[in-house]
């Protein structure tokens, strides 16, 4: 018996065609965070995967290994376009870097949620954030309330170009400026989302400026590295943080930590991939859908809707 050789051509129709099929039966929405290494990031996966559970599709979780790694997140998110995925659900490193993908999807009719820091480019389908802004004036407030109102303060702050975490760096300037004349802002280094470095510039800042009493630090690995620095020293600066981890907390309850500005990356998550469902279901998400921010301290720790958003049941949702 003879055998037809099939060809290249025809064998790559066949597999589009298998491809096309595994594709309808499950839709695939690819979620891409800036990181993987901050509990924040887990929180956002947990979250994710609840949604696709209720709605039945399938997640494609994949975010590069740093939160500075713009390049590595542009190939990633390419090669979720070169896929054929049905939604992307992003949270842009850069708020330039990423306009070109995040067009170049939306012209190849693949819908794009962005999530967790704006972007230059208002193609996108809808936006869920916490309101970054107005958690950087709350810090601001707190700051001032435990300080009576006075005194000299530093930022560690987090990264050029990082949308979120600069919009709360700005709100806490901006509140500082307008409402607190005896607060004055010495300082201001980047940690660049890294702990070891957020612990080198606290150190750098506490010694320049040992008459200062008081600092903010705007997202996980600020606070981490910060409250390291000031534990090593015996500091008595008071500290205001930004998100939560379990040693954030213990920092918190010790009373290293006054307060902690923190956002909901649980529902971050779930809400993000409603919004590519409902996109793909022919509905229209809320376009900016903005998560209250909420300041905790050491009394609200052990309050049941505290621990349901600090401490989401990540194992119930992340499965090895």
């Amino acid at each position: 018996m003879k055998h037809h050789p099939i060809s290249r051509r025809a064998l790559a129709a066949l597999l589009l065609a298998g491809d096309a099929c595994k594709r309808r039966q499950k839709r695939e929405i690819a979620v891409i965070p800036k990181g993987r290494a901050h509990l924040f990031w887990q929180s956002v996966h947990a979250g994710a995967a609840k949604a696709a559970r209720e709605d039945g599709v399938e997640i494609i979780w994949n975010g590069p290994a740093t939160e500075t790694d713009y390049n590595g997140q542009l190939q990633i998110v390419d090669a979720m376009i070169n896929r054929g995925v049905d939604a992307i659900v992003l949270a842009p490193i850069d708020k330039k870097a990423m306009v070109s993908v995040v067009e170049r999807a939306t012209r190849q009719n693949i819908p794009v949620i962005i999530f967790d820091s704006g972007i230059d480019t208002d193609v996108f389908v809808s936006q869920v954030a916490t309101d970054n802004y107005q958690a950087g004036q709350m810090a601001a407030d707190r700051l001032s309330q435990i300080l009576g109102g006075k005194g000299k303060v530093f930022m560690v702050a987090v990264q050029p170009g990082a949308a979120s975490t600069m919009a709360r760096e700005q709100g806490f300037e901006d509140r500082v400026k307008e409402k607190y004349p005896g607060i004055e802002i010495v300082d201001k280094r980047f940690g660049m989302a890294d702990f070891a470095k957020s612990l080198a510039v606290t150190e750098n800042m506490l010694t320049a400026h040992p008459e200062a009493v008081g600092l903010f630090a705007s997202n996980e690995s600020s606070a981490v590295g910060a409250a390291q620095a000031l534990k090593a020293r015996q500091s008595k600066v008071r500290m205001v943080g930004f998100d939560w981890s379990p040693t954030l907390l213990d920092d918190l309850r010790g009373g290293l930590i006054d307060s902690l500005v923190v956002q909901h990356p649980f529902k971050m998550g779930y809400e993000s991939v409603k919004s590519a469902v409902a996109r793909l279901n022919g509905q229209t998400p809320q376009k900016i859908n903005n998560l209250a921010p909420r300041l905790i301290v050491k009394e609200d720790l052990d309050k049941p809707d505290v621990q349901e958003q600090i401490n989401p049941d990540l194992k119930k949702y992340l499965v090895e």
